[in-house]
C-alpha cells in the first residue's frame, strides 16, 4: 500500500465514532441458545489511545463483515460490541468482566495487542468464551494451553526471523542493535529478531526502556557507541517515531527497522520525514491497494465505502476474524462452546489469506511482507523472501 493511502488511517480514526455507531448491525438482546435471534460479539483493543491507528482498521474490517452479514436478514443477527482498552492490560481486565457477565458476549474479536491478550486469556478460557485476535503476535500466547484462543495473524516467531533474515540479505550486517520497551509485544518481537540475527552470525547488542519514557538519550548513547549497521526496535509507532528522531539527532545513521506495531504513517510524523526516510517495516499483513484485482479489489472497494478510508494495517485480518465467527453462527451455533467447537473445523478463503486454525489456535498460513519509507511515505516492497530495499 502506498504511504499516502496508509497515512489516511488518521482520517479513519477521526471518523471512528461514526463507524462505531454503524457497526451494531441490528440485533440487541445478546440471546444464546437454539432460539436466539441475536448474539453479541465483542471487539477489544485500543480505539482511542496513542496506538489506536493500528486497531481501528481491523475493528472497521470486522464491522464491515458483520454489517454485510446482517444485511442478508439472517435468522440470527450479530451485534458487534466495542470495548476500548486503549491497549492497557488493566483496562482489558475490567472490560472483559463486563463483556462476559453483563453483555453476555458469545465471542471476542481481539484483544488487538499481546499484553492485553495475555492479561485476559485465562479469564476467557475459564468462562469458555472463544476469541480470535486479528493482530496480537506474541508467540507465547499459543503456549498457554488455551483452547478458546485463536489468531489469524502470523506470530513473532515468524515475523521476527522474517524481518531479520530480510535485513541480513539486504544489508549483510556484522553488527546489529536490538531495542525494546517493556511491553509484552515489544519484548517478544525484539527477542525473536535478536535470536535470528545471532543465528545468522550477526553480533547483537540490546537495550530496553520503559514504555512511558520519552527521553531515550541513554539508548541513543549506547547505539552510537556500538556503531551497528542495522537497528531494530520491537515496539509501537508512538515510541518508534520518537526513538528514531532521537537516534538521527544523535548522529546515528544505521538502517532502522521495526515490526507490525509501527507500520503506520505516524512513525514518519513522529520522527520527521528526513529522519524516517529509508526506515524498514516488517508485517504479517498484505494491505490491499487500489490496483489489486479479484476478491481483494472487491474488499478494497467495499471497505472504502464502509469506513470512508482506504484499507490499512490489519483491516483484512479484522474482516477474517469476524467472518470466522459469522460462519459459526450461520451454521446454527449460538452458544460460546458450540461456536468454539465450530472454529476447530473452520476453513475458508479469507480476505487476508486462507483461514484455518491449528489445534493451538495459531493460523495454518503465515506470510511476512516488507515496507519502506520512500519520499516520506510508507511503500510496500513485497514478500520478505523477494522484497528489495530501494536506495
Amino acid at each position: 500500500m502506498s504511504g499516502a493511502r496508509l497515512g489516511r488511517v488518521l482520517a479513519l480514526a477521526a471518523a471512528s465514532s461514526l463507524v462505531l455507531a454503524a457497526c451494531a448491525g441490528g440485533g440487541g438482546g445478546g440471546e444464546t441458545g437454539s432460539d436466539a435471534t441475536s448474539v453479541k460479539i465483542g471487539f477489544m483493543g485500543d480505539l482511542t489511545g496513542e496506538n489506536s491507528a493500528i486497531v481501528i482498521p481491523p475493528r472497521n474490517g470486522a464491522a464491515m463483515a458483520i454489517d454485510e452479514y446482517n444485511a442478508k436478514n439472517p435468522k440470527v443477527k450479530i451485534e458487534l460490541v466495542p470495548y476500548d482498552s486503549q491497549g492497557k492490560a488493566d483496562q482489558a481486565t475490567s472490560l472483559i468482566t463486563k463483556a462476559i457477565a453483563t453483555d453476555k458476549i458469545v465471542g471476542l474479536i481481539g484483544p488487538a495487542f499481546s499484553g492485553e491478550s495475555k492479561a485476559i486469556g485465562g479469564q476467557l478460557e475459564e468462562s469458555k468464551i472463544p476469541s480470535i485476535s486479528p493482530s496480537a503476535t506474541n508467540p507465547g500466547l499459543a503456549q498457554n494451553g488455551w483452547t478458546y484462543w485463536h489468531r489469524v495473524v502470523a506470530n513473532d516467531s515468524d515475523q521476527g526471523p522474517g524481518i531479520a533474515e530480510f535485513l541480513v540479505k539486504a544489508k549483510s550486517p556484522k553488527k546489529a542493535f536490538v531495542i525494546s520497551d517493556d511491553q509484552e509485544y515489544s519484548v517478544g518481537l525484539a527477542e525473536a529478531v535478536s535470536k535470528s540475527f545471532e543465528g545468522a552470525g550477526v553480533s547483537v547488542e540490546r537495550d530496553k526502556f520503559a514504555q512511558a519514557a520519552s527521553d531515550y538519550s541513554s539508548t541513543v548513547t549506547k547505539v552510537a557507541a556500538a556503531n551497528p549497521e542495522v537497528i531494530f526496535y520491537g515496539g509501537y509507532y508512538a515510541q518508534a517515531g520518537r526513538l528514531l528522531k532521537q537516534l538521527r539527532d544523535g548522529g546515528v545513521k544505521a538502517t532502522f527497522a521495526v515490526g507490525d506495531g509501527s507500520l503506520d504513517q505516524q512513525l514518519v510524523t513522529g520522527a520527521g520525514e528526513a529522519a524516517a526516510e529509508g526506515a524498514v517495516f516488517g508485517c504479517p499483513c498484505n494491505i490491499p491497494t487500489p490496483d489489486v484485482t479479484g476478491s481483494l479489489k472487491t474488499f478494497f472497494d467495499n471497505y472504502k465505502k464502509s469506513a470512508k478510508a482506504d484499507p490499512a494495517i490489519y483491516s483484512t485480518e479484522g474482516y477474517d476474524a469476524a467472518t470466522a465467527f459469522i460462519k459459526a453462527v450461520e451454521a446454527g451455533n449460538t452458544t460460546p462452546e458450540k461456536i468454539n467447537e465450530y472454529l476447530k473445523t473452520v476453513d475458508f478463503d479469507g480476505a487476508s489469506k486462507p483461514i484455518k486454525f491449528k489445534a493451538n489456535g495459531e493460523p495454518e498460513n503465515n506470510s511476512i511482507f516488507i515496507y519502506q519509507v520512500k519520499d516520506g511515505k510508507v511503500k510496500l516492497l513485497g514478500p520478505a523472501e523477494s522484497a528489495k530495499l530501494e536506495s
